[in-house]
């Protein structure tokens, strides 16, 4: 007999959910104190807790006061990745701050998951729960309760242990405690792996002040003075946590499963690192003054480049550089309101996808104008890239929204083929290295007059797509971000006028409106909005950017942060917090400022 598909309940929203993190992985922390998505030990690893994929079985760590009809408050303690979710009531009020550390002792690196409680007024009893589904949720714990400990421990999977001063019971593979605090009295959690050294309660209060410290410390160093700073500081912290310490990769995002259709089944894994996104990291990064991450992010994508002898790149690479596992989907959960399959891994990473080596080399490119000189051993590796690039870029492609659908020629991708050739022969001059010029500069021309000449549409009055086509896709708004034309150019305007028309909406911009290969219909991509806002500021048009810009930030959650995708009451779908979303506000926010200071054009990065 046939197993009877469970019902998913759909309980918390995306947006509901504040994130943690130690440079390896990441937490959600939802409003109600649940920990409710966690890979360990890495981003990549198998989820620990995956609740917000399946309420029932895919484990979750809970923690919360009882407090009858409490208002809750979530929020970082100032320019930090420390989280704070607050729960206030008439005769009581508490608060859990919530935070992530990665330390090396004895020449190991030791995590901890630390969750302070502390109640700031009344008497409060609280219920916890710890209850860790290890392998995706294919793996229920054994449970083994001592003093003031709880392990967990599944094969496969690390042996994990949750310690503090409260009582522990085992109960359905899990531990709970229940437990009263007076005002202002406050005790630790600690979730870490079985074997390693317990802090006391004056250690651990330096661990927590140290994390405060080093996160402010870290976001004092951004050079961005302008409008908006708290919103470009949150967007700069997230973009640290997604940070690979051990590689210096960055996560496209922390989650996986989470659908960009509700109930539908485009549900991806993006805990990997798209090259696609290197130029858009490297130039947040150094626009706000952090350096040393543009240039580690360089370095690790330069490493890919050399590593292929054919010059023809994976899309795709796990964080420590390594091929990305094949798409697998995950049967036994529900799925986030019922949206499956749960799918891990991603088979786009072997797609032709062209427009990946425009980023790879606009990245370079930045980096080497101001950062550090590029290595010849890199170099070398790059020219590999652009002469795969010049011997290859008339080839149809799955383009730059990875289509499951047959391949076709596509604006963007070629645009991004210019820009590779554009960015190594500036390069190569800039720093006078060897290269065959003039076969690159054909193939640059060569690329351009094909641009005009295949993807301009005289009856639809704008640029297309796709060649041969007559629909517009929201990653032309590309064009003048990476000074292929103007901004105002006659015919880029043109061509921005029909994107508002046929794909924004009220600030939101859909990737494109058309059958795509999948069933269902996804929702307005959060990157294009921030694009299509520097396109206006760009053109000129900015008050009517500023308009667009000041809804796309209440759009934000309540910590200001972001998924892929809005549906059109603008609730998140897809996958949380996502990287590009809050590199293009970073982009966005830089060139409004400058715009409405009356700096019309951008030098920085001519």
């Amino acid at each position: 007999m046939a197993k009877r598909r469970r019902k998913a309940r759909l309980e918390r929203r995306i947006a509901d959910h504040g994130v943690i993190g130690n440079l390896f992985t990441m937490a959600l922390v939802a409003l109600d104190g649940t920990i409710d998505y966690l890979c360990w030990p890495d981003f990549d690893s198998p989820s620990l807790f995956a609740a917000l994929l399946d309420h029932d079985e895919g484990g979750a760590f809970e923690l919360a006061p009882e407090i009858d009809g409490a208002r809750v408050l979530q929020t970082y303690l100032p320019e930090s990745n420390v989280l704070v979710t607050r729960w206030l009531g008439k005769e009581a009020s508490a608060e859990v701050t919530d935070l992530m550390t990665a330390s090396r002792e004895d020449d190991e690196w030791v995590f901890r998951l630390i969750r302070r409680i502390r109640v700031t007024r009344g008497t409060v009893r609280l219920r916890l729960r710890c209850a860790p589904r290890f392998d995706y949720a294919r793996h229920k714990p054994k449970v083994t309760v001592r003093k003031g400990e709880a392990v967990f421990s599944a094969a496969p999977g690390p042996v994990l242990r949750l310690w503090g001063p409260v009582r522990f019971s085992r109960r359905k593979a899990g531990a709970e405690a229940t437990f009263t605090l007076e005002a202002d009295e406050a005790l630790d959690l600690v979730l870490d792996e079985a074997g390693t050294g317990k802090p006391d309660a004056d250690a651990l209060e330096r661990i927590v002040a140290e994390s405060v410290c080093d996160w402010q410390a870290w976001a004092a160093k951004s050079s961005y003075k302008g409008r908006w700073r708290d919103a470009v500081t949150r967007s700069a912290l997230v973009l640290k946590l997604m940070t690979s310490r051990r590689h210096g990769s960055i996560a496209a995002a922390a989650t996986f499963g989470l659908p960009e259709t509700p109930g539908g089944l485009r549900n991806w894994d993006y805990r990997a690192t798209w090259v696609r996104d290197a130029s858009f990291t490297v130039y947040a990064l150094m626009r706000l003054g952090y350096q040393d991450e543009a240039m580690a992010f360089t370095r690790w994508v330069a490493d890919r480049a050399a590593d292929c002898p054919d010059g023809r790149l994976q899309v795709m690479y796990a964080m420590d550089g390594g091929i990305v596992q094949q798409e697998t989907a995950l049967p036994h959960l529900a799925g986030h309101g019922g949206a499956r399959p749960v799918r891990i891994g991603n088979d786009a990473a072997g797609q032709l996808q062209l427009d990946i080596y425009g980023a790879l080399l606009d990245s370079i490119y930045l980096s080497n104008k101001y950062g550090d000189a590029i290595s010849h051993a890199d170099w070398h590796g790059v020219r590999g890239v652009v002469d795969y690039v010049c011997a290859h870029w008339q080839r149809p492609d799955a383009g730059i929204w990875e289509m499951r659908s047959a391949p076709i020629e596509h604006l963007h991708s070629r645009l991004m083929c210019w820009v590779a050739v554009d960015r190594a022969i500036r390069l190569a001059s800039k720093r006078s290295l060897s290269a065959p010029f003039e076969r690159w500069l054909r193939a640059r021309n060569e690329i351009s007059e094909d641009i005009w000449s295949t993807f301009w549409n005289d009856e639809a009055g704008h640029f297309v797509r796709s060649k041969g086509g007559r629909d517009l896709d929201g990653a032309m708004l590309m064009m003048p971000l990476v000074r292929f034309v103007g901004a105002t150019d006659p015919a880029w305007l043109a061509t921005l006028d029909a994107i508002g028309d046929q794909l924004a909406d009220d600030g939101l911009v859909m990737r494109y409106d058309r059958e795509d290969g999948l069933d269902g219909k996804e929702g307005s991509f959060a990157a294009c909005a921030f694009w299509y806002v520097e396109c206006l500021a760009r053109a000129g048009r900015v008050e009517q950017a500023r308009n667009n810009f000041e809804k796309l930030l209440l759009y934000g959650n309540h910590l200001q942060l972001y998924a892929e995708e809005f549906d059109v009451r603008a609730e998140f779908l897809g996958n949380f917090p996502q990287a590009l979303t809050h590199l293009a506000l970073i982009s966005a926010a830089f060139t409004l400022d400058r715009a409405l200071d009356g700096m019309q054009g951008e030098q920085w990065r001519a």
